[in-house]
């Protein structure tokens, strides 16, 4: 994926040597590991995979109308989830971020693709997202400004689960 942002500790890396192919469309597969739909992941697992004996080759492609919950089952033996961001008007995947991090306990790689843009990137950061595919025409360097955000939160968040008044000495 070309634009990719990391963050390591609190700061963000531009990443350029991504393994990932995002895979919007059901198909054959190309080579390599895909970020795919919920459907076609589950219709190009093995019984392995799906029994949580063996951890699949490819990630999930979380949609807007898509339950978290849904795929609790198979946390396990997911590699990376992204979550997409058709318009970045829709907001439902900050609540599928959050719910994935605090209810559901993962920790892999959580992946926010789509229409990705600077301004979200900090709000994005505090739902639990690691990775921000940036949309294309945009530019990566202006859009690791955006990580910086906010200085200071006053609620809870997947980074930081204490209100600002739990965290005052």
């Amino acid at each position: 994926m070309n634009n990719l942002i990391r963050l390591t500790g609190s700061q963000g890396e531009i990443v350029n040597d991504d393994p990932w192919q995002l895979v919007r469309e059901a198909g054959d597969l190309p080579a390599g590991p895909c970020i795919v739909p919920k459907a076609t992941w589950l219709s190009s697992q093995s019984e392995a995979v799906l029994s949580g004996a063996s951890a699949s080759e490819h990630g999930m492609l979380l949609q807007p109308d898509d339950e978290p919950e849904d795929i609790a089952d198979w946390l396990a033996v997911l590699p990376i989830i992204a979550v997409d961001f058709p318009s970045f008007r829709d907001g439902r995947g900050y609540s599928q971020a959050y719910l994935l991090r605090t209810r559901l306990g993962w920790t892999g790689e959580l992946r926010a693709v789509g229409d990705v843009l600077r301004d979200q990137l900090a709000l994005m950061r505090q739902c639990g997202f690691d990775t921000f595919a940036i949309r294309e025409d945009k530019s990566v360097h202006d859009a690791i400004k955006g990580l910086a955000g906010m200085s200071v939160l006053y609620g809870r968040s997947a980074v930081e689960p204490r209100p600002l008044f739990r965290r005052r000495e």
